[in-house]
């Protein structure tokens, strides 16, 4: 496993704007950037981190799950069913310093595979939860938390 740089929206070549790809090969590529991406999400404190945020394009996330406390990888993500409506502060490790309202659904249902491409289908109980699964999922959308900003962002 190694640490990886994170992307900034502030970099010349904004990768965080790019739209993913859809991940085809379950190889030992594919589980290399999921250790890198638990290694690097851990080591900044992160509740959740995206590939593009790593600089790849592909459609892979991880999410630290307060529900089972542990590290739910996330590979070719598509929110099949989302309800309720709650508005939290969000911030972002490409997007230092600065936070902002967002709206986001209370609960979503995620339809996606693991590491080797076995589908399961995942069910938030956590709002945390659900509004990581939902910030991740617009990273590999290229869309960030502050591009749905519903007030002004608040300055850390």
């Amino acid at each position: 496993m190694a640490k990886r740089n994170i992307s900034h929206i502030t970099d010349q070549y904004n990768i965080l704007r790019e739209i993913s790809k859809q991940v085809t090969a379950f190889d030992e590529s594919l589980h290399t950037l999921l250790n890198d991406l638990i290694e690097t999400m851990q080591a900044v404190n992160g509740v959740g981190i995206a590939a593009p945020q790593v600089g790849i394009l592909k459609r892979v996330f991880i999410i630290e799950n307060p529900e089972n406390e542990g590290v739910i990888e996330f590979v070719n993500p598509v929110i099949v069913k989302s309800s309720g409506n709650k508005t939290e502060v969000e911030g972002c490790l490409s997007v230092p310093k600065q936070t902002g309202y967002v709206n986001r659904p209370k609960k979503v249902e995620v339809k996606a595979q693991d590491r080797f491409g076995n589908e399961f289908i995942y069910k938030t109980v956590d709002p945390l939860t659900c509004s990581a699964i939902c910030h991740e999922t617009d990273h590999l959308n290229g869309v960030l938390f502050i591009d749905k900003l519903v007030e002004e962002p608040v300055k850390k």
